[in-house]
């Protein structure tokens, strides 16, 4: 009777583990491989408790064996499944880690910059200040598209500016760069709107060359650009140059710190028909003088022999540019009329008119890459000679031609904003991030039921003219309020809405600067009180 009941337990047993098998693989929550694992583990359990039993009530009863008391599970036993699906999670698992592996560079592209925050501070403060000096001197500002027309740069006189065009055949067959530099873009406005001359025009464009990448050198740079259009006396060029050196001034440079080279296309141009360089041959011959100032004769010799010029011609005319750099000795090697010597003699006087003489030096090596210059000439320099140029400019009176258009007088220069910002750096002029201040309020509602209010104080802030940033959870702490308003975005004032002064009609100002505390009534008298804080800090 006893080995009946426990084979009619273990029966009962394995009836159940088959039933929820069953109930398993039926029901979409368990149908996972874990649930069917667990389910075929406990089959496996099962199966071998029945076996056991089974084992042990034939060896008690052969009798009952026979009977049926030794059934046992139909359950698949398999005693390397555990090992098989750890196994097979562990490939999945590597599979996934090898996926999230593959991050996105966060790098910029080579050669280009990021702008968070605090360098749009500073690169507003310096736009800024390139915008007041044009401003002082009467010019207007234009733009123009990043993307030109491919044909505005190769101008076939193998400058590095052409050889450097981020350029490609957009979607409809056209040949298209990114502009290198603004001066083309402003000749072909000027060709297409015919504005009234004279013009005085500036620009600050971005602008792109895929160059050897050096100190203050990136294949991306910001330049202030100022040019006058339809003077063709060398009055254009002075009044760039007292430009030039009013920025220097204003930002805190001395003309110990930079000098101006200067120097006039027509003296070369004068040496060269000394020297029976042909006309046509001019703008080439240009563009590899500028050159030697990087690489030796010996670099461009191939380029010599392409233009047809012989070496020994190059070597005089390169020592004549490399002499002694004064006017009196340019007169014996051209002649004292010369039309060169007496327009630098002009430009001359006009800087000392414009006070600026301890600046100008004259520098007849000085050509300039570019082959549409002219006439006169100029690089900003550190004097330290540790940067690269920091500007350069000069005439370029037949630019409209090459593109098909009437020649029209036109001077100007371009000013690049990285190595500038080295330049400060290591004079250790540049501003203060703390004193280039966006934010002149933080409003802030110390309570949530305030918070309305807060808005409202907000907007008689902003009609005043301030900048107002509201603190948008008035559950935060007053402490982080005050420093985050002090230390992280250096405002200037601290607005707070508490709810004694709210119930007078009144919120508390804490000056961040002075460490002061005050309460001013709402209404016409936060509004004046806005509004002489504002003109104070502007």
């Amino acid at each position: 009777n006893n080995n009946n009941k426990n084979n009619m337990k273990v029966m009962i047993m394995s009836f159940t583990v088959i039933a929820l098998s069953s109930l398993c693989q039926q029901t979409r929550g368990f149908s996972s491989r874990y649930g069917v694992r667990m389910a075929t583990l406990s089959r496996q359990r099962v199966g071998a408790s029945l076996w056991m039993s089974s084992s042990s009530s034939s060896s008690g009863s052969s009798s009952n064996s026979k009977s049926g008391g030794g059934r046992v599970s139909n359950a698949v036993t398999d005693a390397n499944l555990l090992e098989k699906t750890t196994k097979s999670d562990g490939n999945n698992n590597n599979k996934k880690k090898q996926q999230q592996k593959k991050k996105l560079d966060t790098n910029p592209a080579k050669g280009t910059r990021d702008f968070n925050p605090n360098d749009m501070k500073l690169q507003s403060w310096l736009f800024g200040q390139w915008r007041e000096v044009a401003s002082a001197f009467g010019f207007s500002e234009y733009d123009a598209p990043v993307l030109e027309s491919e044909a505005l740069y190769t101008r076939k006189a193998g400058e590095e500016v052409t050889e450097q065009l981020y350029c490609f055949e957009d979607k409809g067959g056209r040949r298209v760069a990114l502009r290198p530099e603004m001066t083309p873009s402003l000749a072909r406005i000027v060709m297409k709107d015919h504005p009234l001359m004279p013009i005085k025009w500036f620009s600050i464009p971005q602008c792109w060359r895929y160059e050897r990448m050096t100190r203050g050198r990136r294949r991306e740079h910001y330049q202030w650009n100022m040019d006058i259009w339809g003077v063709s006396g060398v009055q254009a060029e002075a009044e760039l140059l007292r430009a030039m050196v009013t920025f220097f001034t204003n930002i805190g440079l001395t003309s110990d710190d930079v000098g101006i080279k200067l120097n006039s296309r027509l003296i070369i141009s004068e040496l060269s028909t000394k020297l029976d360089i042909p006309a046509d041959k001019f703008a080439q011959t240009c563009v590899l003088i500028d050159k030697l100032e990087k690489v030796p004769l010996d670099a461009i010799q191939s380029d010599l022999e392409e233009l047809g010029l012989k070496r020994e011609v190059v070597e005089k005319l390169v020592a004549v540019l490399s002499g002694d750099n004064t006017l009196q000795n340019m007169e014996t090697v051209l002649t004292e009329d010369s039309e060169a010597i007496q327009q630098l003699k002009e430009l001359m006087e006009l800087c000392k008119a414009y006070d600026i003489q301890d600046w100008i030096q004259l520098d007849f090596s000085v050509v300039r890459g570019l082959a549409y210059y002219t006439g006169a000439v100029f690089e900003a320099f550190d004097r330290t000679g540790t940067l690269r140029a920091i500007a350069g400019g000069g005439r370029y009176d037949s630019l409209l031609e090459t593109f098909g258009g009437d020649s029209t007088p036109a001077v100007g220069f371009g000013f690049g904003d990285a190595v500038i910002v080295e330049l400060l750096k290591e004079r250790n002029l540049l501003p203060s991030l703390d004193e280039i201040n966006t934010v002149d309020s933080v409003v802030y509602a110390m309570k949530p039921e305030l918070y309305s209010t807060a808005i409202q104080v907000a907007q008689t802030l902003r009609q005043a003219g301030q900048s107002v940033d509201v603190i948008l959870e008035p559950n935060k702490k007053t402490k982080w309020v005050f420093k985050y308003a002090a230390d992280r975005i250096k405002a200037n004032y601290c607005v707070i809405i508490a709810p004694q002064e709210y119930e007078n009609n009144q919120v508390s100002i804490k000056d961040l600067k002075q460490k002061e505390q005050t309460t001013v009534n709402l209404g016409s008298d936060l509004l004046a009180w806005a509004q002489q804080t504002k003109t104070q800090t502007s």
